[in-house]
């Protein structure tokens, strides 16, 4: 369906822009629907970077309606005559771009802009999208939920791998990361929790709002907010570092013991990975089956009460380096994620009277889980197996192998270097495998890439 936001007929308004473009203006060409990522080819759009999202949200969870204003400011990489933003349902009211009222049409998850004047490649330009409606609930090629989940208070917006699209109009992929500015209001007694700091809190109506700030780069798959009723406290960590916890009231007794080991789990990361990558740390710990997971949202992960124990601590807090700071530049990418958040799980163990990780490493090597062999870690087999055994377990196996091949003084200087080199960046395989080559120039890795990282079936014995 398309829609004009302009006081003329469509066809004349497009006629307008026609003209406009030719009248010794910029000559811009539409950018592309989608970045041609492996397994999601949708997601994200091309012609544009996006440096900051201000996402304005009303939710009343009784109705389940959410009204939403998003302001995106966002770089032109070519000259534009059109763009496109990914956003999965909803009713788009109106859009903007510098102010001016802008043609625009959806077709699936794309909704496609077309300014009154075409942009300039390196312009820097203002969208604002005004949206209503209520926001799905989707579901990824394994069968699992994302988006807008509806809980029994509120509701959870979760993203990964493309479900932010549920609840906010964006270039959906992890290779464009941008701050944030996320203000929410909920009916007065609620809580809105979400990503960074809390900037302000205001109550009027019946109604409180609450403005969440994230100043470090951010993907949007790692966007997050949870309206509900909720607990909150404020700590501090190693070196004063900010501490905010959000657990439903419900289950605070059951989760206060692992809670408590919140700030050693970030010191102890912090020695083995590098300083923290961002300005504040935290949890949300809601309801048993309110997320069948538990998910790395950026500076304060995301757990079902079920899943909130030591390990899964260490594994989502893991991801803050590996995964939110350092972001895949595709989902081809994936164990770059799991496969240093696993392995954060098997060294927490071996420094702390559990199983050393190579007694880790061989045991599934010599176990029964075929599964961990269906494919190599670095070319998932599709969309629905990026999150299966062989991305987790054997992306660890693959780190295993590093660390035996070039001893564990070196190994450190890797995964503490490869945080520090691409903080808050994204990157690929190849660019891992060339740093870890350029940090063990003497060292021949082509059997663990061959093998290992990419080879089919299970490797000859080690």
């Amino acid at each position: 369906m398309s829609r004009s936001v302009r006081r003329v007929p469509a066809v004349a308004a497009l006629l307008t822009l026609a003209l406009t473009a030719c009248d010794g203006g910029v000559h811009g060409t539409p950018g592309g629907s989608g970045v041609r990522d492996p397994y999601f080819p949708k997601a994200g759009n091309g012609g544009y970077d996006v440096g900051h999202y201000d996402l304005t949200l009303d939710y009343t969870p009784a109705t389940r309606h959410l009204t939403g204003t998003a302001v995106i400011t966002a770089r032109a990489t070519q000259d534009l005559s059109a763009f496109d933003l990914d956003l999965a349902g909803l009713h788009v009211d109106s859009v903007t771009v510098e102010g001016r009222a802008a043609l625009f049409e959806r077709a699936g998850q794309e909704l496609t802009v077309r300014p009154h004047d075409d942009l300039s490649k390196g312009e820097t330009f203002r969208t604002t999208v005004r949206y209503s409606g209520t926001p799905s609930t989707l579901t990824d090629p394994d069968g699992s939920k994302e988006g807008w989940l509806p809980t029994a208070d509120g509701a959870l917006g979760l993203g990964e791998p493309v479900g932010s699209m549920a609840w906010f109009p964006g270039n959906h992929h992890p290779s464009d990361k941008a701050s944030y500015d996320l203000t929410v209001t909920v009916p007065e007694g609620l809580q809105a929790v979400s990503n960074g700091e809390l900037a302000d809190q205001s109550t009027k109506g019946g109604r409180t709002t609450y403005h969440w700030h994230t100043a470090q780069p951010m993907a949007s798959y790692l966007a997050t907010v949870a309206v509900g009723h909720f607990d909150i406290a404020r700590g501090t960590g190693p070196h004063g570092l900010p501490i905010l916890t959000a657990v439903d009231p419900t289950q605070a007794k059951a989760s206060a013991k692992v809670l408590a080991q919140l700030p050693g789990i970030i010191k102890w990361e912090e020695y083995n990975f590098g300083p923290y990558p961002f300005s504040s740390t935290g949890v949300i710990v809601d309801r048993p089956g309110d997320a069948g997971y538990a998910l790395e949202t950026q500076n304060r992960p995301v757990f079902p009460a079920d899943q909130f124990d030591t390990g899964t601590l260490v594994h989502e807090l893991a991801h803050q380096w590996y995964g939110d700071s350092v972001t895949p530049e595709s989902w081809q990418d994936m164990w770059l994620n799991e496969g240093f958040a696993t392995y954060a799980e098997w060294l927490w163990r071996e420094d702390h009277g559990g199983n050393s990780a190579q007694k880790t490493f061989m045991d599934l090597y010599n176990g029964d889980n075929e599964a961990i062999w269906a494919y190599p870690p670095a070319k998932p087999s599709s969309a629905a197996h990026i999150s299966d055994s062989p991305v987790y377990q054997r992306g660890a196996m693959v780190l295993q192998k590093i660390r035996q091949k070039v001893g564990d003084d070196t190994f450190y200087d890797i995964i503490q270097g490869w945080a520090a080199t691409r903080r808050h960046g994204s990157a690929s395989t190849a660019d891992f495998t060339a740093y870890v080559e350029k940090k063990a120039p003497h060292k021949d890795f082509t059997e663990i890439w061959k093998d290992w990282l990419y080879g089919d079936g299970k490797p000859a014995r080690p």
